[in-house]
């Protein structure tokens, strides 16, 4: 499981922002992962392949701490996580049990993980902060897991803050929050995306200069063909 290193180094510079508007073009909608919050406000942004964890609500039968040692577990998820990957998590948007908190976080930066999206929340907030693990998510609260949520699964479909996530597909996270990009469509919406950032820049330039905005942006055919002459 892994992102083209290419396809990496381009999205870099590309904002969610941007990503939203190239997929809307192409009719994908649904692409924004709600409730997907930098912890840590200037976090970098980052770009990887989906690995997929799913919860369940709590069954009492089974969400118990003496789970966490089943060969289905958070922990075992953990060890399966490939360096570079993006681990998104399906908590159903659940706001009062931490799904992970500073240890298994320590141990996903161990293990080279980029980064942690989910659109439930984290436990032991300092801790999970000092790992320096790049955390997506909709806060934090005191209880674990168990409190809320079962365990089911890892690396098969997901819905994430109401997107259906599938491993593989291309996750790029910023300061806006985690977009998705399918993976069959990941090596042309990154060309798109790419010239779309530098369009936005030339029109930026011309802001400064004092242009109005209808005809600019979006560019008519007379600002269309100036900008084609500066490439």
């Amino acid at each position: 499981m892994t992102t083209d290193p290419a396809v990496v180094a381009a999205l870099a510079h590309v904002t969610t922002a941007t990503l939203t508007t190239v997929l809307l073009k192409r009719g994908l909608r649904n692409v924004y992962m709600r409730g997907t919050r930098p912890l840590v406000p200037g976090q970098p942004r980052i770009v990887g392949p989906a690995f997929t964890l799913r919860f369940v609500p709590a069954r009492e039968d089974l969400a118990t701490p003496a789970s966490w040692g089943n060969p289905i577990s958070t922990r075992a998820a953990i060890e399966a996580m490939p360096a570079g990957c993006v681990a998104v998590v399906d908590a159903m948007g659940t706001t009062d049990a931490g799904i992970f908190g500073d240890i298994l976080c320590a141990r996903m930066v161990r293990r080279g993980v980029a980064a942690l999206v989910t659109d439930g929340v984290v436990r032991d907030l300092a801790g999970v902060r000092g790992t320096g693990l790049p955390v997506w998510c909709q806060g934090a609260a005191a209880p674990p897991s168990v409190a809320g949520l079962t365990f089911v699964g890892w690396n098969e479909p997901v819905g994430c803050g109401g997107v259906a996530v599938f491993p593989g597909d291309t996750v790029v996270v910023d300061d806006d929050g985690a977009v998705l990009i399918p993976a069959a469509l990941v090596a042309d919406v990154t060309a798109e995306a790419v010239e779309q950032e530098r369009l936005e820049g030339w029109i930026m330039g011309e802001v400064a200069r004092g242009a109005e905005l209808p005809g600019l942006y979006p560019p008519n055919a007379e600002n269309r063909a100036r900008y084609e002459k500066t490439r």
